[in-house]
């Protein structure tokens, strides 16, 4: 098929305009080839325009004993394989490089290197998809070399660099200013949280409402008399299942007595000291007195079952900050008879137990998405003991603010990870206001989050269409709509017709390497 092309541009391939090579590594079992002076890039480097600076540096020696060779700065380096596939960069210096990176010197400065670089960037993911391979992708340089190329006049080249350049340049400030903005609504996110929890978005309606709320004292009385009423009918039903199971012949194990709330010690002044400040009207309770703290199931392919039952359960994965990514959700089996103590109910608080640091107590609140779920033994759950959506947001929206202190001092960290336990959890100090408050500021911070929300989805979109817009220039570019021809200009046969005379003239054109 017939490539059309603008006037006075002829179409060829990259390995007609340019020469194609690629590094090696030195051994690291001689340490010397490593402590020398010449830089050695490897594709994790590449990725900005220029790349003037190397981590490591190489050695003459290694040089002539290895695969490594060097090349002249103008040359553009393309990542062929790897977690960096496609990344690429301009050398602004005379440079080694790794096998994974293939390297085009353009022939006889009759192809500007950063016209390539932004041909070669219009052409990525066209390049990644096309690479061969097994479960990994492979850019050959066979592939690289084969590629067609609709190569404009030199001068032209320069005009489509410059111009491209220009509106990038523009672009750029534009995706800055977003991605301000975007940091700015995460920071007003967070002192909006900061209000919240010190009183400041309720403080008109708490004032208007004083003589009609419930002081934390009556309230933690009011949650002791749930929890109390709720063990002595876990009690009842316990005795229940005892029986059944004694006139069963006690055939299979004997079901577990539910365990009494143990009264936790009180808020010291040093937590308090650690804590906001809150409204004369507001109190603290302990995260295990307002609610019933419980874990998960560990994952056992060697678990023995005599009634097994398949239940889906939350990993660390699905349980992020603020929010419940629940897209895939693994299944499990367990036991039937420990599914109604390990089954979530509507309205129990999530908080994660471990990972990387900033992942501690991370959590959201459970709606009911899929029945019956559990937890992983990495997710705890909180079931408070007034259930209701605004009770468990405020308890949960508290623990991944202000919370997020508390487990980083009061987890465990080892050398790759940090866990907090149970009694880590269960002590947790939250802000005790009257139920009525809490709903109060909960339809606040949804109202104002649902604005933030919306703001930060259209940055998102804006920055998207830079992205696409940016892809239009590129696209434009390199098939002549991007900047006005000149008649005066040589014409890229002509181009050719020179490399082609010079090739025939001496043997073939190769990379420069150094000596």
């Amino acid at each position: 098929m017939k490539i059309e092309v603008p006037v006075g541009w002829e179409v060829t391939t990259l390995g007609d305009v340019a020469g194609w090579g690629s590094g090696g590594t030195p051994s690291r079992r001689n340490p010397e080839f490593f402590n020398g002076s010449i830089p050695w890039i490897k594709t994790g480097e590449l990725g900005d325009k220029f790349i003037r600076g190397t981590e490591e540096h190489i050695s003459e020696d290694a040089i002539k004993k290895s695969s490594a060779k060097i090349f002249a700065a103008g040359s553009v380096g393309i990542a062929m394989y790897g977690a960096t596939i496609g990344k690429l960069s301009i050398f602004g210096i005379d440079a080694s490089t790794n096998q994974a990176c293939a390297v085009a010197k353009p022939l006889c400065d009759l192809l500007s290197n950063e016209f390539l670089y932004y041909y070669l960037l219009s052409e990525r993911r066209a390049l990644i998809d096309s690479g061969k391979g097994g479960a990994q992708p492979n850019i050959s340089q066979g592939i690289l070399k084969d590629w067609p190329l609709s190569l404009p006049p030199l001068n032209e080249q320069h005009r489509i660099v410059a111009k491209i350049e220009t509106l990038f340049s523009e672009l750029d400030k534009g995706i800055e200013s977003l991605k301000t903005a975007r940091e700015q609504l995460k920071v007003y996110h967070q002192a909006l949280l900061k209000h919240a929890f010190e009183g400041k978005l309720t403080a008109q309606w708490r004032e208007q409402n004083r003589d009609k709320l419930e002081t934390p004292e009556q309230l933690l009385a009011r949650i002791k008399q749930e929890r109390q009423a709720r063990y002595q009918q876990q009690l009842k039903d316990w005795q229940a299942a005892v029986n059944v199971w004694e006139k069963n012949g006690k055939e299979g194990k004997k079901p577990g007595k539910p365990s009494q709330h143990k009264e936790l010690p009180p808020i010291t002044e040093d937590e308090i000291a650690l804590l906001p400040v809150l409204p004369s009207s507001w109190g603290y309770a302990r995260l295990a007195e307002i609610s019933k703290i419980g874990s998960g199931m560990s994952v056992s392919k060697d678990r023995k079952l005599s009634d097994p039952v398949d239940v889906a359960y939350l990993r660390v994965a699905n349980v992020q900050r603020g929010e419940l990514v629940l897209e895939e959700i693994k299944r499990m089996p367990i036991e039937k008879q420990a599914l109604p103590e390990l089954a979530l109910e509507k309205w129990d608080i999530l908080f994660n137990e471990g990972g990387d640091r900033d992942k501690l107590g991370r959590g959201w609140i459970w709606e009911g998405q899929v029945e019956p779920c559990i937890t992983q033994n990495h997710v705890f759950r909180s079931s408070p003991y007034f259930a209701s959506e605004f009770h468990s947001k405020f308890i949960s929206h508290w623990g991944n603010t202000f919370g997020k202190d508390y487990f980083e001092k009061g987890g465990k960290q080892t050398t790759n990870l940090a866990s907090i336990n149970k009694t880590v959890l269960s002590m947790f100090p939250v802000p005790l206001p009257s139920i009525e408050e809490q709903e109060m500021v909960i339809r606040a911070l949804d109202d104002s989050m649902s604005l933030i929300g919306s703001l930060e989805a259209e940055v998102e979109s804006s920055i998207a269409k830079c992205e696409t817009l940016r892809q239009s220039i590129l696209k434009k570019a390199f098939s002549g709509q991007l900047v006005p021809q000149d008649a005066n200009d040589e014409p890229a046969s002509a181009l050719l017709a020179r490399i082609h005379s010079e090739r025939a003239g001496r043997s073939p054109v190769k990379t420069r390497v150094k000596e």
